[in-house]
């Protein structure tokens, strides 16, 4: 159960890393270069769809590791950092 969870955030996060980026470097020059809006609207959904999971995943992790609160506040401000999560990923393995 411990190792399944801190994989359901290592993976989570690869999913919430990956959309954010594409939302910064595609959605977000489409919508405001070429004027199509829609690219933020589905991009964005699924974001912030992913960035829900991942907090909860981070909440699971830290009720069963019984993490630091200074650990949480790394992972979680990582979800604000575009690679972020892929760092976090790396300091998990």
């Amino acid at each position: 159960m411990l190792k399944r969870s801190l994989n359901t955030l290592r993976y989570v996060g690869w999913a919430e890393g990956t959309s954010f980026l594409i939302l910064l470097c595609i959605a977000m020059p489409l919508k405001y270069a070429f004027d199509i809006p829609e690219a933020v609207l589905i991009v964005g959904m699924a974001h912030g769809v992913l960035f829900v999971l991942y907090l909860l995943s981070l909440a699971w992790v830290t009720f069963l590791h019984r993490w630091s609160i200074r650990r949480v506040l790394t992972a979680f401000i990582a979800a604000f950092i575009p690679f972020g999560p892929f760092l976090l990923d790396r300091r998990l393995r």
